[in-house]
């Protein structure tokens, strides 16, 4: 059975190891394994979350399954090594969209749940705190996830260019109930 909790600072440690997996393994039906390397430039751990009490563990007896949270700052995408990507300003859940950031499924976890339950706590949460839309910045391997869960396309993009190679992405968004 799967089970959430909030991450902590002692946390991290296993959150790297299981971004550096679900990048290398997960993406590999969608990126080129140069796509892959660039990917590892531009995502990765946001401590910002879990400070800000907002990022979310899923496990299953004790087993990390997957990770993700929501955010109310100004920063779509991006780990603590993108600084270029940063912007730490609150939202304004009257104006803004609340940010979905930094989801990731352990591979021995895929199509069991685990986004679904991590798009639901945020949802929920943000929901809480006067959002009425969020924002997601997808990676191609999780855009089926999003658009099943009822996120539409606002515009596809790419990473800024790490060593000559651009990420593809796509924006997407979802009014939230």
């Amino acid at each position: 059975m799967l089970t959430s909790r909030l991450a902590t600072e002692e946390d991290l440690p296993a959150l790297r190891d299981l971004m550096a997996l679900a990048i290398g393994e997960l993406q590999r039906s969608f990126l080129s394994p140069a796509e892959i390397v660039a990917s590892r430039a531009v995502m990765g751990v946001d401590t910002q979350l879990v400070v800000d009490r907002t990022y979310f563990i899923i496990e299953e007896d004790g087993v990390l399954a997957g990770c993700g949270g929501w955010s109310r700052r100004a920063t779509l995408y991006g780990g603590d090594h993108s600084a270029d990507l940063r912007d730490a300003a609150l939202l304004d859940p009257a104006r803004d969209a609340a940010r979905v950031r930094a989801m990731y499924t352990h591979p021995d976890f895929a199509r069991r749940g685990v986004g679904r339950m991590i798009l639901g706590l945020c949802e929920a949460a943000a929901l809480a705190e006067g959002y009425g839309r969020a924002e997601l910045m997808a990676t191609l391997a999780g855009e089926p996830l999003y658009k099943a869960c009822g996120f539409t396309e606002i515009e596809r993009t790419g990473s800024a260019p790490v060593d000559g190679v651009v990420v593809p992405l796509v924006r997407m968004g979802k009014t939230l109930e």
